[in-house]
């Protein structure tokens, strides 16, 4: 049911003052106050003040009123600019492919029931765009990013978990720990954690779910963070499970993280509904939600894993995805975030997107703002941005700082802050997640010994940080010194 807005009734009552019909023209470009176009005809120009207008029946209008608007007659019949009692039908023909037919019986001058219809516009717009919401322009990506503050932070999870289900049941779901945390993060600067959601997790219980991300955003604001949240990743183990989660493996990266979907959603098309109803869910819930800085949809989508789970993703899983992935931006967008949408860059050749793999230019294509992974040295990082910059677009990092392979603190943050590139850093405190221990420790576990260099990680548990010259580096570069 279509409500009268406040303009509405300002309209009606303006109208029922003792304002003059200034003309009745045939010409183009005449008293169009209120549309900003010039392309009436034939119509009578009611004047309410010098900025607003109202017009006869029988006008055509074509422009732009929160898109294209197009609509014929305006009033169905009335005549004369005396009060009389009637029943005046109201309808437009067409606008951005709605219809609507307003009817209502009182003493009113023709031109109220036209200012009503024209006050219902809005409503009518925002009904239509409800299944055509597309991806934002350049211009309002940069718009948005000029507002926020240099996104710098990292991908946290609780030293408590060894996973995003251990995060986020709600047998482990662990306040205090985060409440902690995060005020480290704080303490040197960081404004923005990138944070994995689960599909299981909506579907075993949503109202919950949704409950404890609220939690979460509410423990972050404390901290002056906003996050960033991804709902799907590719990487790691393929065959994810509700319940309590296995011990970290002694010496292993990262042993216990799950991917979302796991491979026997991702194989059965017939399941994708129950993925839909989670984007829609968990973005619809918090699409007006200042809290959140954006939604990264899919974390490495064509990442295989390969030296670790690879046996157990779908042969074709790339296909798959390359199928999928558009489907979750439109659900996405189907929710009405008012925050950006993005998928990280992680291989490939960036220089085009006729370079790219396929995956690649999906997210370049549809993503808001871009984002990238890099965990290179630093010549590498700012040859990346130079490329990415062909986009337009605000860049954000999403994924790096790897100490053991020439991805520092040192040598990365400063560029970021030049270019202004986001960065978000792998890993806030050492815990159960083990991603202090390098990647090769899948194939040589550190367990007689330890990495000479911590890969990932910027705290130790107690929170103490692992080199107190990086925080230092953190705090002066965010502080904007």
């Amino acid at each position: 049911m279509l409500r009268s807005p406040p303009a509405a009734l300002a309209l009606r009552a303006a109208l029922a003052k003792n304002h003059r019909l200034t003309a009745l023209q045939q010409l183009r470009g005449i008293g169009t106050g209120l549309f900003n176009s010039n392309q009436w005809t034939g119509r009578g120009d009611y004047e309410l003040n010098e900025k607003l207008h109202a017009f006869a029946p029988s006008s055509r209008f074509t422009g732009t009123l929160r898109g294209k608007v197009t609509f014929g007659a305006a009033v169905e019949r009335a005549q004369g600019d005396e009060p009389r009692p009637s029943k005046v039908k109201c309808s437009f023909s067409k606008i951005e492919g709605a219809s609507m037919n307003l009817s209502f019986s009182q003493s009113c001058r023709w031109f109220s029931a036209l200012a009503l219809l024209l006050a219902t516009i809005p409503s009518l717009h925002a009904q239509q765009t409800s299944t055509t919401a597309e991806r934002w322009t350049e211009a309002q990506a940069n718009a948005w990013y000029a507002q926020q503050p240099w996104p710098v932070g990292a991908d946290f999870l609780p030293s408590t978990a060894i996973n995003e289900l251990e995060m986020w049941q709600a047998d482990t779901f662990d306040p205090a720990t985060i409440d902690r945390e995060l005020g480290w993060a704080e303490a040197i600067g960081m404004n923005t954690m990138r944070v994995f959601l689960h599909n299981l997790l909506w579907e075993q219980d949503p109202k919950g779910f949704e409950h404890r991300i609220d939690a979460f955003l509410a423990i972050a604001a404390r901290h002056h963070i906003c996050p960033v949240f991804v709902l799907f990743d590719s990487c790691w183990e393929p065959n994810p499970k509700l319940g309590p989660q296995h011990p970290p493996i002694p010496g292993v990266h990262n042993s216990g993280w799950v991917q979302a979907p796991g491979t026997e959603v991702l194989s059965d098309p017939a399941q994708y509904p129950h993925l839909e109803s989670y984007v829609k869910g968990v973005v619809g819930a918090f699409a007006n939600d200042p809290r959140i800085l954006a939604w990264d949809l899919w974390n490495e989508p064509d990442n295989g894993s390969d030296s670790s789970y690879a046996r157990g993703d779908p042969k074709n899983k790339n296909q798959i995805i390359l199928g999928l992935l558009p489907q979750v931006y439109a659900w996405s967008r189907a929710a009405h975030p008012t925050q950006p949408l993005t998928s990280g860059l992680w291989h490939g050749d960036w220089t085009s997107l006729a370079t790219m793999p396929p995956l690649a230019r999906i997210q370049v294509e549809q993503s808001d703002v871009i984002s990238f992974h890099d965990y290179g040295w630093p010549e590498t990082f700012e040859h990346h941005v130079k490329l990415l910059q062909q986009f337009h677009r605000p860049i954000i990092c999403t994924e790096y700082m790897a100490r053991n392979i020439g991805s520092t603190f040192d040598t990365i943050l400063p560029i970021a802050r030049q270019y202004r590139v986001g960065a978000i850093n792998w890993g806030l405190v050492a815990g159960k997640s083990q991603t202090w221990i390098p990647w090769d420790s899948w194939q040589r576990p550190y367990v007689s010994d330890q990495p000479a260099v911590w890969q990932h990680d910027v705290f130790h548990p107690d929170g103490t940080p692992y080199r107190q010259r990086e925080v230092e580096i953190i705090r002066t570069l965010t502080s904007g010194k």
